[in-house]
């Protein structure tokens, strides 16, 4: 895989179903757009410090693993078998789920009458194997195929933004605040809007604390847009010079989808009135009705267009992050397999591999692949779109605060000393702003939070029952 297949992984993993619906519930929540794009930014800017620091590690461990393989072979197995757990369970799986479970949404809301006599979650489900299937072809034709739709997503998203921008003057946002707006709706006696957002947890936060708890899960829910950033860790057995190509596919594809993400949230929250969109899990469809609605009172026929080119785009989007999920997690279970952590027989053809002993042709296992398949399915079946925000940007930001601290321990240490642009701020910002989002949002929505911690705890207890049955190596000291 050359490096910018690998970018088009990363782009894949990002751009799935957080940045087309959670605009609307953090406006619902933060109360005004401008407050949803600090948002937003902020949540770039740790991005891209997580992609240099996770860059450096690359360079450290060159083997495919991803949170898995820097614990592991940094801190203790067990430290990595948690790691692993959580990729099981949320990073990859949860993901996967909430990615398919928006997609059926946004199917389901186009209007076709053939989707209307299916039943519910059958499309999320369909999606979730046909991704199987795909990656079971092997990693060539997965990748080709990945890689088409990859740049049709981006062809239509740029077409989207291109159309909506050339409406900016008649934007509501543009000329009303959005609490002025929502003040203005209640006043009139629209209890139809301001009702529904409020249902939906829509209310403009107070000062101090309050804001800082409310701003925090807001970026918690943002952060999971971003989580793909690292997404190249994960196949680095299977990337043409890894320790250039693979830090590089990181920091190209994050800065882009940064940039894009800022583009379409702009969007989002400014072309529309915010109390059609606040609290609203279809705000890039709502917003996209509303550049249609602008563009056709000036006459054009064209812009009733908009809204289907948008909802084509995000089901495009969302169909190629499941791809993308499928096609990394099963990497990790293949190198806790070859590690003698889960089953051998998982490890897959080539999956005990190092980096210095890379074979040629594809790291495949086919059991991982539709192991990550069934669980994606289950967790579609008992979970809503919300609980699954909380719950994974919560999990994720614990494991992914852990690798970056791991700058620091490798600093003037290991096979390579690890050197990080920025540094010490870099990193610092990364392992700050993910740990404090972490911890406001317990406080926030402590059951999300303790669900997330259990998580923790079962990778532990797996780490333990995995010494029983297979014996798993000691390799924590091992570094490449």
């Amino acid at each position: 895989m050359n490096a910018p297949s690998a970018a088009a992984v990363v782009a894949a993993s990002m751009i799935g179903a957080g940045v087309y619906t959670t605009s609307g519930f953090t406006l619902g929540d933060l109360g005004t757009p401008h407050s949803v794009i600090a948002a937003w930014a902020i949540g770039g800017v740790i991005a891209i410090c997580g992609a240099l620091c996770y860059g450096a590690l690359a360079q450290q461990f060159t083997e495919s693993g991803g949170e898995y393989l820097f614990l592991a072979r940094a801190i203790h197995p067990a430290a990595g078998m948690m790691a692993g757990w959580v990729s099981l369970l949320a990073g990859f799986t949860g993901a996967m789920a909430f990615a398919a479970t928006t997609f059926e949404s946004f199917a389901r809301g186009a209007g076709l009458e053939s989707l209307d006599g299916l039943p519910d979650r059958s499309i999320a489900i369909a999606l979730v194997l046909l991704a199987a299937i795909v990656h079971s072809l092997g990693l060539k034709r997965g990748t080709h195929i990945q890689n088409g739709v990859v740049i049709a997503k981006l062809v239509l998203i740029g077409l989207f933004v291109l159309i909506a921008y050339s409406t900016l003057s008649t934007w509501q946002g543009t000329t009303v605040a959005a609490a002025t707006e929502a003040g203005a709706a209640t006043e009139a006696g629209t209890a139809t809007e301001a009702g529904a957002a409020t249902e939906a947890g829509a209310a403009t936060p107070g000062g101090g604390w309050a804001f800082a708890l409310v701003f925090a899960n807001a970026l918690t829910w943002i952060s999971l847009s971003y989580s793909g950033f690292n997404a190249a860790v994960y196949l680095t057995d299977e990337i043409d010079q890894p320790t250039r190509n693979v830090p590089r596919a990181m920091l190209f594809g994050t800065v882009g989808v940064a940039v894009l993400y800022l583009l379409l949230n702009i969007i989002f929250v400014y072309a529309p009135p915010a109390a059609e969109v606040a609290g609203q899990p279809n705000v890039a469809t709502l917003a996209a009705e509303s550049v249609g609605r602008q563009i056709q009172s000036r006459g054009s026929d064209w812009g009733s267009w908009v809204g289907p080119l948008v909802r084509l785009a995000i089901l495009v989007g969302l169909g190629t992050s499941v791809l993308a999920l499928m096609q990394t997690g099963p990497r990790v279970y293949q190198k806790m397999a070859a590690d003698r952590l889960l089953p051998r027989w998982l490890s897959g053809r080539g999956g005990g591999n190092s980096g210095a002993q890379r074979v040629a042709g594809p790291v495949e296992s086919l059991p991982t692949i539709w192991i990550q398949a069934g669980l994606a399915i289950v967790v579609i079946c008992i979970s809503t779109l919300r609980e699954q925000l909380d719950y994974l940007g919560f999990t994720l930001s614990i494991c992914a605060a852990l690798c970056g601290s791991l700058v620091f321990l490798f600093r003037n240490h290991g096979v390579h000393p690890v050197r990080v642009w920025g540094y010490p701020w870099v990193p610092i910002i990364y392992v700050l702003g993910t740990l404090g989002i972490a911890t406001l949002t317990a406080i926030r929505v402590p059951l999300q939070a303790t669900v997330g911690l259990g998580t923790l705890g079962i990778g532990i207890a797996a780490y333990l029952v995995s010494r029983f049955l297979w014996g798993s190596r000691a390799f924590g000291d091992r570094r490449n």
